[in-house]
C-alpha cells in the first residue's frame, strides 16, 4: 500500500473515532487535516473570510423537495432482551460524553470559510454604534447589500410536503376515529402518520421517525386507540366498565412532554372515541396518582423516574399491557432511571407486547443499538427525517466582534446579549423561544431582558430549566401558550429541555443564543418553529469562532434538504 493511501486510512479512522466524540470536533477536523491533504466530506469549496465588525447576518430558507417515493420497511429478527443493559449503558456513556460541561462561548482567533460562488445569496449586516457590541447595548442593522436568499412558499406546495396524499380511509382509520379526526380537524394525515398507520395498527413494533412538528404523537396515537376501542366492541365492553391496569404505557422524556401527549389523548376521548388516560409524574402528589390509578385506566403516560418508582412498590402491574411507546426514545437513553426502566418493563410485560419508538432525530449509534435489542423493529422514517421545515428561515448572526475587540468568553456573551436586545428592540414579535447551553447562561439572559424592560410593557420574559420546579415550568409553559398580546412579546428563555419534544403552537422566533452541541439538538431548537402544515417562522443562529463556519455548513446543507448528520442505512434504502 502506498504512503499516500496509508495516510488516507489513517485520517478516515482519525474521523470516525472523533464523529463519536461530538459534532464540533468533527467540523473542526477539517482545518487540521486539510494542510495534510485530507478533509471532511463537503460538497463546496471555501476561501477565507473577512469579518464586517463585530455582528453580521446572514440569511437562508431550506428549499425541501416535495416529491416522495413510496414507504417501504424493513424487518430484522426477534427481541433480544438480554442485551439491553450493555446497550444502555454504552448509549448513556455516549451521552455523557457528548454533553459534559463545556463553554461554547470559547473563542478561536483564525481567519472563517464561507462559501464558495455556489451559496447562496445573503443579507449582511453591520451592526452601527462607536464602542461596538461588546460595550454597547443600542445600535441597529444597517443592510450593506440587498440581495437575500428566501425561498418564496407556495402554499399547495407546502401543503403537500405535510400532508399524505392517500385519505384516512385509504391507510385503514375506522369511521368512528375518521369523525373523531374530523372533530379535531384534522382532514387528512401527514405523510408519517400515513406511513406508520397500517403497521402500527397490525400491532408490529416499529421505529416512527420524522422531523419535528410532523405529526408523530397522533401517528402512535391513532392506530394503538383504534385497535384498543376495536377489542372493546368486539367483546362488548366499555371503557368505564372496567378497572383494569393500564393497556397502553406512554414513556416521555420530560413531564412537560408527557403532559402534552395527555392532553392529545384527552382531544380524541372527547372527540368520539372515549377511553381513560392519565399522567404519572414527577412534582405531583404521589397519593392521588396512585389512587387515580387503582380506579382503572387505558392510557398511562409516565416519565422513567415515577414509572419506576411505581413498579417498585407494586402499585403498577403491566400484564394486560398491549403496547409500549417509548416518545423521544434517542433522549430517553440518556435518562439515568432508563436502563431499569426500561428492563422492567421488558421483564414484566407480555412476551407479546409491542413497541414503538419515537424520535425526531436518529443518530446511527441509538438506531444501531436499538436494532441490535429490538431486530423485529420496522423502520418508518418520514420523508424529511433530520431535516429542518422547508417553512423555516435560519439567520446567521456573527457575533465574533470587532478585529480588535479582545475574543474572551465575556465579550462573547456581550456580543450576543447586544444582538439579542436589539432584535427584541427592533423586530419585535409575539412569542420568540431563546435557548442556552447553560442553566447559567439563561439566568443572565433573564437578568438582561428585564432590564431591558423594567417595567414590562412590552417584553415578558418566562424562564424554562431544570433548575426551577415543576410547578413553576408548568406555569411558564401555559403563560407561553396563551393567546398572544399585541402589545407584549413574550421570550421564553431555556435549555434544552423545551426543545424535547414539545409542543409550542405559533412560535415566531427561535434564537439559538448558544450554539448547540450536536446536530440533533440542532434540528430540536429550530423545530420549535415553522410547526405543522402551514407553521412558518425564523430561527437566529448566534455564532462565534469557529462556529461561523460550521454554522454556514449547516444553512447550506438545510436549504438544499440535506440531513445534518449521517442517516441509518435504512433511511437511505427507504428513499
Amino acid at each position: 500500500m502506498g504512503s499516500a493511501a496509508m495516510v488516507g486510512g489513517f485520517c478516515s479512522n482519525l474521523v470516525t473515532n472523533l464523529k463519536s466524540k461530538g459534532w464540533e470536533r468533527e467540523w473542526e477536523l477539517e482545518s487540521v487535516t486539510r494542510g495534510r491533504g485530507f478533509t471532511l466530506p463537503t460538497k463546496h469549496k471555501h476561501h477565507h473570510h473577512h469579518r464586517h465588525g463585530s455582528f453580521s447576518l446572514t440569511c437562508a430558507t431550506a428549499n425541501h423537495s416535495s416529491e416522495y417515493s413510496s414507504t417501504s420497511t424493513t424487518t430484522f429478527g426477534r427481541l433480544k432482551a438480554q442485551k439491553i443493559k450493555a446497550l444502555i449503558h454504552r448509549t448513556k456513556q455516549h451521552h455523557k460524553d457528548k454533553t459534559r460541561d463545556s463553554d461554547d462561548d470559547e473563542y478561536e482567533d483564525e481567519d472563517e470559510e464561507e462559501y464558495s460562488n455556489a451559496r447562496p445569496r445573503t443579507t449582511h449586516f453591520r451592526a452601527k454604534g462607536k464602542k461596538g457590541w461588546g460595550e454597547s447595548a443600542g445600535g441597529s442593522y444597517n443592510a450593506e447589500s440587498s440581495q437575500m436568499f428566501v425561498r418564496k412558499n407556495n402554499p399547495k406546495s407546502d401543503s403537500n410536503l405535510f400532508f399524505s396524499l392517500k385519505s384516512f380511509k385509504d391507510v385503514g382509520y375506522s369511521d368512528f376515529m375518521i369523525q373523531s379526526m374530523h372533530k379535531l380537524s384534522y382532514t387528512r394525515p401527514s405523510h408519517v402518520q400515513a406511513m406508520s398507520f397500517p403497521s402500527v395498527l397490525s400491532a408490529h413494533t416499529c421505529l416512527i421517525a420524522d422531523q419535528s412538528g410532523s405529526g408523530k404523537t397522533l401517528a402512535y396515537l391513532a392506530p394503538i386507540i383504534q385497535r384498543l376501542r376495536l377489542e372493546e366492541l368486539d367483546n362488548g365492553l366499555s371503557s368505564s366498565q372496567h378497572h383494569q391496569p393500564p393497556r397502553l404505557l406512554i414513556l416521555a422524556p420530560t413531564a412537560e412532554l408527557a403532559s402534552q401527549v395527555l392532553d392529545t389523548c384527552r382531544s380524541i376521548s372527547k372527540s368520539g372515541v372515549p377511553f381513560k388516560s392519565m399522567l404519572v409524574t414527577g412534582g405531583f402528589r404521589q397519593k392521588t396518582q396512585i389512587q387515580n390509578l387503582k380506579q382503572g385506566v387505558d392510557v398511562l403516560i409516565a416519565t422513567p423516574g415515577r414509572f419506576l418508582f411505581l413498579i417498585k412498590e407494586g402499585l403498577l402491574q403491566l400484564t394486560n399491557l398491549r403496547c409500549a411507546v417509548l416518545d423521544e426514545v434517542d433522549i430517553l437513553f440518556g435518562d439515568e432511571d432508563f436502563e431499569a426502566a426500561l428492563q422492567h418493563l421488558i421483564n414484566s410485560s407480555p412476551v407479546t407486547m409491542q413497541y414503538l419508538f419515537v424520535t425526531a432525530t436518529l443518530p446511527k449509534d441509538v438506531y444501531s443499538k436499538l436494532v441490535e435489542v429490538f431486530p423485529d423493529c420496522e423502520m418508518i422514517m418520514g420523508p424529511s427525517m433530520h431535516r429542518i421545515s422547508s417553512r423555516l428561515e435560519e439567520v446567521l448572526v456573527d457575533c465574533s466582534g470587532e478585529e480588535g475587540q479582545e475574543k474572551t468568553p465575556e465579550t462573547a456573551f456581550l456580543n450576543k446579549k447586544s444582538a439579542l436586545l436589539q432584535l427584541a428592540e427592533e423586530s419585535p414579535v409575539p412569542r420568540t423561544i431563546v435557548f442556552c447551553n447553560k442553566i447559567e447562561t439563561c439566568r443572565k439572559v433573564e437578568n438582561a431582558l428585564n432590564r431591558f424592560d423594567r417595567k414590562g410593557s412590552r417584553i415578558q420574559v418566562l424562564p424554562f430549566h431544570a433548575a426551577m420546579t415543576q410547578e413553576s415550568r408548568h406555569a411558564s409553559m401555559k403563560e407561553f401558550t396563551r393567546p398572544p398580546s399585541k402589545q407584549v412579546s413574550q421570550f421564553m428563555v431555556c435549555t434544552d429541555r423545551a426543545s424535547r419534544g414539545i409542543d409550542f403552537a405559533g412560535v415566531d422566533h427561535v434564537i439559538l443564543f448558544d450554539f448547540p452541541r450536536d446536530p440533533s439538538e440542532y434540528v430540536r431548537r429550530v423545530g420549535r418553529t415553522a410547526r405543522g402544515a402551514r407553521g412558518e417562522g425564523k430561527a437566529f443562529i448566534f455564532v462565534v469562532g469557529k462556529q461561523i463556519s460550521l454554522a454556514r455548513k449547516i444553512m447550506e446543507r438545510n436549504r438544499k434538504g440535506h440531513p445534518l448528520h449521517d442517516v441509518p442505512s435504512a433511511y437511505e434504502l427507504m428513499k
